[in-house]
């Protein structure tokens, strides 16, 4: 099982980061031991001190898949949850800065919340049109919507596949809207898929 990760996936994300506008989806991968299921909580680590959240769509891949085509995407995908895409942004400031790969800061263990839950695509009315949020201590923090992606599902799936073959099982977080921001031990994250909540995670 993988876990596959699309940056810089909505604009206003881009904005608040101040990063460039890429013209291809921008891949990266977590480790199986980044996933924290169950709602179990998050421990802050003690190699970083700016921990940030990200809430993300994710889709659950149903079947095997390479070079899919875009028109065909829909079909690799049965079900979509939540996820957090924990950044330890400290560590990825640094590895940015001196040109080197930033995996560390994205793949450190329990940086990646999962839905226990996840919603069959089919009770879906419009993939294009998907909202979701996060709340952290009961104040919205972040708030997203399908539609505003630059790569969508689709896409996304097509791009991933010429590269990287797409298994039964894999996870693929989507992307992150604005808002994202540090967290801190004590806090609680909740996040919703339209107005459900699905993810519930204390930080220790």
């Amino acid at each position: 099982m993988k876990i596959l990760c699309i940056g810089r996936n909505y604009a206003e994300h881009i904005a608040e980061l101040h990063n460039e506008v890429p013209d291809e989806p921008v891949i990266f991968l977590k480790p199986e031991t980044a996933l924290i299921q169950r709602n179990q909580p998050f421990f802050y680590p003690d190699f970083s001190q700016d921990i940030h959240h990200e809430l993300e769509l994710v889709l659950r891949v149903c079947k095997n898949g390479k070079n899919i085509e875009e028109q065909f995407a829909h079909t690799y995908f049965d079900a979509i949850g939540l996820g957090i895409d924990f950044t330890a942004r400290d560590l990825q400031t640094k590895a940015k800065t001196k040109g080197l790969p930033w995996d560390l800061a994205k793949g450190f263990d329990g940086s990646a919340p999962l839905s226990p839950t996840f919603k069959p695509v089919a009770d879906f009315a419009d993939l294009g049109n998907i909202r979701f949020h996060l709340e952290v201590n009961g104040e919205t923090r972040q708030q997203g919507n399908s539609g505003l992606m630059l790569h969508p599902f689709s896409a996304i799936i097509a791009y991933i596949s010429r590269f990287i073959t797409l298994k039964m099982g894999d996870l693929i977080f989507t992307g992150t809207p604005s808002g994202v921001g540090p967290v801190k031990i004590g806090d609680r994250l909740a996040g919703y898929l339209e107005d459900e909540k699905l993810l519930d995670v204390a930080v220790k």
